[in-house]
């Protein structure tokens, strides 16, 4: 049988790749790291903390309902896909309240994005692990867990900067 990957015209696949940000040909998961903080800080700043977690449920069932179908098309974990990026990155900015200010705000959103590229690249500390539990869960529990990394270090930095 032929693998078709998702159709453009297809919600699924604008889903699965971030809103189009993992179809860049190179580092595709750290374009649609970098692409999914405005809409983070657009939803931390409209709704605060509860938007944010609003923003990782919505991408967590994106990555969840859409990683079978890229898998099928492409392989396993495809680098087009991005939606488990989407979801990861929005993590380290739980608990997070933006001031609307972005001279205060710029800085924690880089932050956090740095935080959770190195974690996500690298794959320390039960993070390889996590990556290869059954899939689509093994697509997103690293990407969840880096961010979770991300998140503890972010806050540490906050607190004492």
């Amino acid at each position: 049988m032929e693998k078709k990957p998702p159709h453009p015209r297809n919600i699924a696949f604008w889903l699965g790749t971030g809103l189009g940000s993992g179809l860049t040909p190179k580092a595709p998961g750290t374009a649609g790291s970098l692409a999914a903080l405005p809409f983070i800080y657009g939803a931390g700043l409209i709704a605060g903390p509860t938007g944010i977690a609003a923003f990782l449920l919505i991408w967590i069932a994106a990555s969840l309902f859409t990683a079978p179908g890229f898998e099928r098309a492409y392989s396993d974990d495809p680098a087009l896909f991005v939606a488990d990026e989407w979801a990861g990155q929005a993590v380290p900015f739980i608990g997070i309240s933006f001031t609307g200010s972005l001279a205060t705000d710029i800085p924690i959103l880089l932050a956090g994005f740095i935080l959770f590229r190195i974690f996500d690249i690298t794959k320390p500390l039960g993070i390889k692990k996590a990556e290869k539990l059954p899939s689509p869960l093994g697509i997103l529990a690293d990407d969840l867990l880096a961010g979770l990394y991300a998140l503890l270090l972010l806050k540490l930095l906050i607190m004492f900067l």
